[in-house]
C-alpha cells in the first residue's frame, strides 16, 4: 500500500500539468513554446506549476514569489535526489 501512496504522490503534478496543457491556455500563456514545459513535465514538475501561476497572476517574481518558486525548485530536487541516498546503505 505505501508503494501505491508514493506513486501518486509523484505522478500527481505530472497528471496536473497534462491536464493543464490539454484542457486550458494556462501553460501556453506562461511558456512561449513547447520545449520548457516538456522539461518541466520531465525534471521540475511543481516548479513548472508554480512559474505557471505566478506569470498567470500578473505578480511579480520577487520577494515572497521567489520564495515559492525555490520551494518548489528544493522539493523537485529532493526527489530526485531522496533515491541516491536510500541506495547508499
Amino acid at each position: 500500500m505505501p508503494c501505491c501512496l508514493i506513486i501518486a504522490v509523484l505522478a500527481f503534478p505530472r497528471i496536473v500539468l497534462v491536464c493543464m496543457f490539454l484542457f486550458s491556455h494556462y501553460l501556453a500563456r506562461a511558456y512561449h513554446g513547447l520545449i520548457i514545459p516538456i522539461l518541466g513535465f520531465i525534471f521540475l514538475p511543481l516548479t513548472t506549476i508554480a512559474y505557471a501561476w505566478l506569470v498567470n497572476t500578473h505578480q511579480p517574481i520577487q520577494g515572497i514569489n521567489v520564495l515559492i518558486l525555490i520551494v518548489a525548485v528544493l522539493l523537485d530536487a529532493g526527489g530526485l535526489g531522496g533515491g541516491a541516498f536510500g541506495r547508499r546503505d
